[in-house]
């Protein structure tokens, strides 16, 4: 997403419009914004009615009314959603300042990056800049609250004419993101009002809220894969680069009524202490007009820790953006919930119950809970952030420039001094990858135009290097440094059981790619030239066929399938041969004009291929993939999203044509993402309810679960001579059902015996199996809660397993947290069984995971092309 189109569109509008109140007094300008339609006049109800939702157009269509009327707002669309619903971006500020927004921004980045900026031009920027803040709403759909809030706090901007609201129009330029998720808002809307007024009002829609990664969507914000992260990490990351941020969100439903900033402990480190400070400084704000407002239930330092996944509000401090949320408790969508006293119970992390205490002194008492509610608090919370940025402008923009400044200090002065991507890769083209989600971060690359030399190792011209003497050096540090979660008194309850991290305990970019980053200790002092666009690598083609494609690259496996539906026809090598190393492809069939198209689309290059052949022929694969209700499945969606974007065709396939049997005619390969054998079948097992913490407001026909009838068409499908290829805790349906001769070592360890909650796991790779062919004998997988890990049960026919990937033997842990390493060391982590006619693959961890994970995609994509053994 560029920025600079829509600016110069609102400059001209800004200017224009400028014109027309040059003349107007104050008072004729407050009469004009009061005349401004009301949420209520506009919807018919007010915001946060009980039963009472709005579609998404009928929302912008509103907000497109407001700067209709108003000289205090300017609307941009960023672009079009996943399934094309405008994606807005709302400046408000005062008529003056929107008529110079870009100079405002211009002013700000010198701010956020102010090496080369003379100090009086930082003074005089502080003196006259604006202090930007940006709020997001509507992130998690079904939290949709935050939608209402919007609505109503936009018109408060707009209306306003008392001090307090001058104040923060001249000082602050609010940037308003009323849904970072416009598809998921009108899914989860029309599946609300779809059944208001019967017994399953309020119950949780059948699918993900998001096309498809649902929840995951702030999940995404480092590596931006979904285009609505691209829009919003264009704002925060390289366009504007606030000073303050904060994602409105909704919580569970029996604990505080919202949870306020600043995060409790443990925080992550390399951050700058201001901008932990400032979080608690913004908070104080909030719980302080929350409780003059006589609203209670405001906890700060509570349930959410500093360290947290990389989305948008955890990774921003490393951009030194003070990166917050709230949490308000959540209804049954837009129905009230009535909350008995004792319901409200603590357990939380500096929640111990719900009497007053330091940092909620006013807990609510509980009874009926309402949409309203929430819309309440967040107004309060929406509020205090810019109004306390109006109040503390200078202090607010002088701050800005120290973090970056101290940032690129501590870049410098640390051990680290830059990390070096060297151009020979393993997969160069993902590494490439890599460096282009660095700059969607703002993240300052550069590249060597010639080979050099620095502590005793050569590095081809071409190679990156990313120095840590940068103001995001924080952002850069996590992404590319190795990291160990803290097992410390924060980490633990007072018995020693492990507390979970907030998603995961690491997000090394590096690792989850399959990047080797060389982290080196002094100064680079070759030539270096600064990256300033993408890197978009141009594949070529030598000769007219055949040709060669390297299956050391993921994006080889997309040029194959290109390949074949373009008529095209293709093998693999087996054996190295004539320059070939096992695993590659050669492709013939194809016109010379086809073979370049592939090769600009994917940046896969056709090499000659005299004298080699393949052994092996490589088709289609007919691929199934199980999809769920109860919620979705978002391992499903991420898979989903992995699979089209290499170009693979698939089909999703639900319960009842799992049931129908006879999988073979049509399928070939069936894939079941990580998840619960009860999710999948129906059956309850051990409390566990699939997803759904009640059944009770679901309609039958979404109450999924294809029973002992689907696990026997699996069990024929395999037997048939079908392929079944499983991730994670998924291994648990065919290892129990299907009687396979292995067993999940993990099953039954508590989590003082084995732990390791998101972490990157060393493994060794067979790759002489054509189900690892194009992997580095060392890897590594990212494994999370529920993965799995194998022993070979002792069979007549031990033959019919193959291991294809295992734990290594000691010092497993890369990056993250691994208690009980002795349990999984040297243990199988994929393992293939000869079931029948077919195979059963057995990944134990997620080998897609949120698309992330590309340094083990192979295995995957080896995993559908491969024949039966």
């Amino acid at each position: 997403m560029q920025f600079l189109k829509p600016a110069a569109a609102l400059a001209l509008r800004a200017s224009a419009l400028a014109l027309t109140v040059a003349g107007a007094t104050a008072p004729m300008l407050a009469v004009a914004q009061s005349a401004l339609p009301t949420p209520e006049s506009w919807f018919g109800h007010r915001m946060g009615t009980d039963r009472k939702l709005e579609p998404y157009d009928k929302i912008v269509a509103y907000y497109r009314a407001l700067e209709a009327g108003s000289d205090r707002i300017k609307i941009v669309e960023l672009g079009k959603s996943t399934e094309g619903r405008p994606f807005l971006a709302m400046f408000v500020s005062s008529p003056e300042n929107l008529a110079r927004l870009e100079e405002y921004r211009r002013m700000n980045l010198k701010l956020a990056d102010p090496r080369g900026v003379p100090q009086d031009e930082l003074d005089r920027i502080v003196r006259d800049g604006k202090a930007i803040i940006v709020q997001s709403y509507d992130l998690h759909s079904s939290e949709i609250g935050s939608s209402l809030t919007s609505v109503e706090f936009t018109h408060s901007m707009l209306t306003r004419t008392d001090a307090d609201m001058q104040r923060v129009l001249d000082n602050v330029i609010t940037i308003i993101m009323p849904s970072l998720n416009p598809d998921g808002h009108d899914m989860v809307q029309d599946w609300y009002m779809k059944y208001v007024g019967t017994p399953y009002e309020g119950g949780q829609m059948p699918w993900l809220y998001q096309k498809y990664v649902g929840h995951d969507n702030n999940r995404d914000a480092f590596m931006q894969n979904m285009v609505e992260s691209r829009y919003i990490g264009g704002v925060l990351f390289r366009d504007w680069i606030p000073e303050a941020y904060i994602d409105h969100h909704q919580m569970g439903q029996y604990g505080p009524r919202i949870s306020l900033p600043p995060y409790t402990d443990p925080i992550r480190p390399s951050g700058d202490p201001l901008v932990w400070r400032e979080m608690t400084w913004y908070g104080a704000a909030m719980a302080y007009k929350l409780d003059e407002a006589n609203l209670a239930g405001g906890i700060g330092d509570a349930i959410y820790s500093g360290w947290g996944h990389f989305g948008f509000h955890w990774i921003t401090p490393f951009h030194n953006i003070t990166g917050m949320l709230d949490e308000s408790a959540g209804a049954n969508i837009a129905t009230p919930l009535y909350v008995h006293p004792e319901q409200l119970k603590g357990g939380q992390r500096n929640v111990p119950d719900n009497k007053p205490q330091m940092n909620m002194p006013n807990p609510w008492p509980g009874g009926w809970w309402r949409s309203r509610d929430i819309v309440d608090r967040q107004l309060v919370t929406s509020w205090a952030l810019v109004d306390t940025a109006a109040r503390n402008k200078e202090e607010v923009l002088r701050n800005m420039y120290l973090k970056a400044q101290r940032q690129t200090q501590r870049g410098a002065e640390g051990p680290v001094k830059a990390y070096v991507v060297d151009v020979k890769q393993h997969d160069p083209l993902t590494a490439g990858k890599m460096i282009n989600a660095l700059l969607l971060q703002g993240v300052n690359v550069y590249k060597a135009p010639g080979e050099f030399v620095h502590e005793g190792r050569v590095y081809g011209a071409g190679s990156y290097v990313v120095p840590m003497n940068q103001p995001k050096m924080g952002v850069v540090r996590w992404l590319l440094g190795q990291t160990n979660f803290p097992d410390d008194i924060y980490a633990r309850t007072k018995d020693g059981t492990p507390i979970r991290p907030y998603d995961m305990s690491t997000d090394t970019m590096t690792e989850f790619m399959g990047v080797e980053s060389t982290p080196v200790s002094t100064t680079i002092t070759a030539g270096l030239e600064p990256l300033t666009a993408a890197v978009a690598p141009q594949g070529t083609v030598d000769g007219a066929g055949p040709w060669l494609l390297s299956g050391a690259l993921n994006d080889s496996y997309r040029a194959v399938n290109l390949a074949l539906k373009g008529g095209g026809t293709v093998q693999r090598v087996t054996a190295p041969a004539g320059g070939a190393q096992a695993g590659d492809f050669v492709v013939t069939g194809l016109a010379p004009s086809a073979a370049q198209g592939i090769a600009s689309t994917t940046g896969v290059s056709f090499a000659a291929a005299s004298g080699v052949n393949g052994s092996i022929a490589v088709k289609a694969p007919r691929i199934a993939m199980l999809k769920r209700y109860r919620g979705g499945n978002i391992d499903e969606g991420w898979t989903r999203f992995v699979l089209e974007s290499f170009d693979y065709s698939y089909k999703s396939i639900m319960d009842a044509e799992i049931k129908s049997g006879n999988l073979i005619r049509k399928y070939d390969v069936i894939v079941l993402p990580e998840d619960s054998i009860s999710a999948m079948t129906g059956e309850k097992a051990g409390g566990d309810s699939g997803g759904f913490e009640s059944m009770e407001a679901v309609p039958p026909e979404y109450i999924s679960g294809f029973g002992e009838e689907g696990v026997k068409a699996l069990n024929a499908f395999v037997k048939a001579g079908g392929k079944l290829v499983t991730f994670g805790r998924a291994g648990e349906l065919p290892i129990e059902k299907f009687g396979l001769p292995v067993v999940n070592v993990l099953k039954g360890k508590s989590s003082k015996e084995f732990w390791s909650p998101g972490s990157t796991l060393k493994v060794k790779v067979d790759t002489s199996s054509p189900l690892a062919f194009g992997m580095p004998e060392e890897a590594l997988a990212i494994f999370t809660a529920g993965n799995q890990a194998y022993d070979v049960t002792p069979r007549m026919h031990n033959d019919n397993v193959r291991v294809i990937a295992s734990y290594v033997d000691k010092d497993v842990l890369r990056s993250g947290w691994l208690l009980g390493e002795e349990v999984i060391a040297g243990k199988a982590a994929m393992v293939s069984i000869k079931h029948g006619q077919g195979n059963v693959i057995l990944i134990g961890f997620r080998p897609q995971h949120r698309s992330q994970a590309h340094g083990t995609y192979k295995l995957l994509f080896d995993s559908l092309i491969a024949p039966v053994s």
